[in-house]
């Protein structure tokens, strides 16, 4: 049985304010392992989005997995696969990620800190506020509108992101998978904020997502008219996230820490 190396790294962190982002663990594989041995993987570190990656010929691959179900977009997880590429391999260029549905560039930006590319994702529709969604969330919903990954919310302030406190179980009563809840920020340095909600899926609520700021930036740089974003995810652990909204893609730039490192034994 052969032994894997891996790294894990908290990522899109501030410790200046106490924002400690979101941690993913990067094994790098020798070789493509099958989905049932990832996902057992995956349950023992018990993180946000465990990292598999490997290299076939010149490609990059990559593929992510939650304790419970496998990830088909992790921004957190990708700026993690970049710090990993950078701190072990040193390359020069970009890089690009393969993903099975999508291909993320990314790099180093200066010290300990990445970027990431994604393709960003368009409101493509206004939804009609559903009541059991304004209790759940017992907040101020002033819009709601569809993406093709989650689904905006949109609320009157920073304080009701902040103080909001979800019935999970109300949620879970309704099909939509996953909920971003953002406002305006009161704070001169920042654009928005936000929260990622996930009902259906054990981990509850995300502490600092990739994937959603690839809808918020799209929604608040056309709402602001504004091309360069800051930000903050209001979980409990925080996420900063510095982007650039580029129209069909979003460029988000994180900080990110390496806090331990070791080797799987045994699966």
């Amino acid at each position: 049985m052969r032994e894997f190396d891996f790294e894990t790294y908290r990522v899109f962190t501030n410790l200046k304010e106490q924002c400690f982002g979101n941690t993913s663990s990067v094994v790098w594989l020798h070789s493509p392992m099958e989905a049932s041995r990832m996902k057992r993987i995956a349950a023992d570190f018990w993180q946000p989005a465990t990292t598999f990656l490997w290299k076939e010929a010149n490609t990059w691959k990559v593929r992510w997995f939650a304790p419970d179900a496998e990830i088909q977009l992790c921004g957190h997880g990708s700026l993690a696969a970049i710090a990993f590429i950078h701190d072990n391999f040193d390359p020069s260029e970009e890089i690009t990620l393969q993903a099975s549905k999508a291909k993320i560039k990314g790099g180093k930006y200066n010290d300990y800190k990445c970027y990431i590319e994604l393709d960003a994702f368009d409101v493509t529709e206004e939804l009609e506020i559903p009541e059991a969604l304004k209790e759940a969330l017992g907040i101020p919903v002033l819009g709601f509108y569809k993406t093709n990954n989650k689904n905006i919310v949109l609320t009157d302030s920073e304080s009701s992101v902040a103080s909001m406190r979800p019935n999970f179980e109300l949620l879970r009563t309704m099909e939509t998978f996953g909920y971003v809840v953002t406002a305006a920020s009161t704070q001169p340095e920042l654009d928005f904020v936000s929260r990622t909600i996930v009902p259906h899926v054990q981990q509850l609520e995300d502490p600092a997502t990739g994937s959603s700021h690839a809808m918020l930036v799209a929604y608040w740089g056309k709402k602001l008219e504004k091309q360069h974003l800051k930000s903050k995810q209001l979980s409990s652990r925080g996420g900063s996230f510095c982007s650039d909204y580029l129209g069909k893609k979003v460029k988000l730039y994180g900080a990110y820490q390496k806090i331990n490192k070791g080797t799987i034994c045994s699966f």
